[in-house]
């Protein structure tokens, strides 16, 4: 087979004909609307599915059986009639009206073809494979699914003029639980502005042109204030970058995601928000508890014990008291603080307590005890931050599930 030469195509408002009424033909006339052609359907009677599109203002039914002229003004024609001798007829008026045509019945005798197209975002990828439609459809769905993940270099170096903010939730710190979405918006960036838990083997990944930018507030120090992070991704923005905020966890549970959104939308800075998974399930999930389990917890309760360090005391009273699974965020270094206010509330010295330190990561460390005993055993196994804190019965289950013991 000769080489073909690849075209893409603008058929906006451009007439395009397609004969045939049957299943083949509606999925042609659906990527003609996708490519905003002005499609004629010629066909006696018409599938289910092409019917309904008919309703549409850009295609138009003639109702009846092919015939010479009907090619008059089209720029592209399919036919796909699955009679032979009509489809050699449309295809010879086209190829005497210097009119490429499709022909869906004999490839062998087409002079023009449909690729198997992917289109994410604004890349359009068409696959065509000798012939074979349905290697090209695999080709195009692995493709298309490397663009949406950002396993494709997909960063743009033609830029719109518009620059555009998302806070893209990294997970709880394996590179492979970031969304798709997350990762996309990542390898189209300009500059990523990172935070000390976001999953940071993904910054390898990087194109060698991306800038990023330390943003991690640790227990002792931070690198930027929240304000200056604020400022910066506006500025960008504003300047005509594609920025990436990427944080641990999920930016709205305790990522202070929502003080740059609103930061965002007082500047009329365009912001997307990419939802992470959040390490107050993740964490306690892959260390085998179940933050609900039926008959043990039917509700969790999560809760930033940071806020003690800036004199916003949690309610214990109120915690102390509630049904199911406490889940304590950024607070290894008030364990103790956590301890007395749940002892000193009548939560019982014998409930179960697990420390998750690193979780998700190869280093993953699980540490157990009670009320009573956590802080003590703690010191002692040198438990560091960043660590999740569990409290309650459901930590019972994580030594029946490692056992595979555990009834669900």
């Amino acid at each position: 087979m000769s080489p073909r030469y690849p075209l893409m195509l603008d058929l906006s408002g451009r007439r395009a004909v397609v004969v045939g009424g049957g299943p083949v033909a509606a999925r042609r006339v659906r990527g003609l609307l996708d490519a905003d052609a002005e499609v004629v359907v010629v066909a006696p009677e018409l599938c289910e599915d092409l019917a309904v599109m008919t309703g549409d203002a850009q295609v138009a039914w003639i109702p009846r059986e092919y015939a010479s002229g009907d090619l008059a003004g089209a720029w592209v024609v399919q036919t796909a009639t699955g009679d032979v001798s009509t489809d050699a007829q449309v295809a010879a008026d086209a190829d005497a009206a210097g009119i490429w045509c499709v022909r869906a019945s004999d490839a062998t005798h087409s002079p023009a073809w449909t690729p198997a197209t992917a289109r994410v975002d604004d890349v359009t990828v068409a696959v065509s494979a000798g012939r074979d439609p349905r290697r090209a459809r695999a080709i195009k769905d692995r493709i298309a699914t490397q663009l949406e993940t950002g396993e494709l270099p997909v960063r743009r170096y033609r830029r719109p003029r518009n620059g555009h903010v998302a806070l893209v939730g990294g997970g709880p710190g394996d590179p492979g639980l970031i969304t798709a979405r997350g990762r996309r918006l990542l390898a189209d960036a300009d500059v990523v502005v990172v935070d000390r838990l976001a999953p940071r083997a993904l910054l390898a990944e990087l194109d060698p042109g991306v800038e990023v930018v330390e943003a991690g507030k640790g227990p002792q120090a931070h690198t930027m204030t929240q304000m200056e992070i604020n400022d910066l991704l506006v500025e960008r923005a504003r300047a005509g970058q594609q920025v990436v905020r990427l944080k641990g966890g999920d930016p709205f549970v305790f990522g202070r995601g929502g003080e740059e959104a609103l930061a965002c939308a007082e500047a009329g800075v365009p912001c997307e928000v990419v939802p992470g998974v959040t390490s107050a399930v993740a964490v306690p999930e892959v260390a085998g508890i179940p933050v609900t389990h039926r008959g043990v917890a039917r509700q969790f309760t999560v809760v930033s014990a940071h806020t003690s360090r800036r004199g916003e005391e949690p309610d214990w009273e109120g915690l102390a008291g509630l049904e199911g699974t406490l889940v304590f965020l950024m607070g290894v270094s008030q364990l103790g603080e956590i301890v007395d206010g749940l002892l000193s509330h009548g939560r019982s010295p014998d409930t179960p307590v697990a420390l998750v330190e690193r979780g998700t990561l190869p280093e993953q460390r699980l540490t157990p005890g009670t009320l009573a005993t956590i802080v003590d055993i703690a010191a002692a196994q040198d438990v560091r931050s960043p660590a999740v804190i569990v409290v309650g019965e459901v930590i019972t289950l994580a030594s029946q599930l490692a056992s595979g013991d555990g009834r669900r």
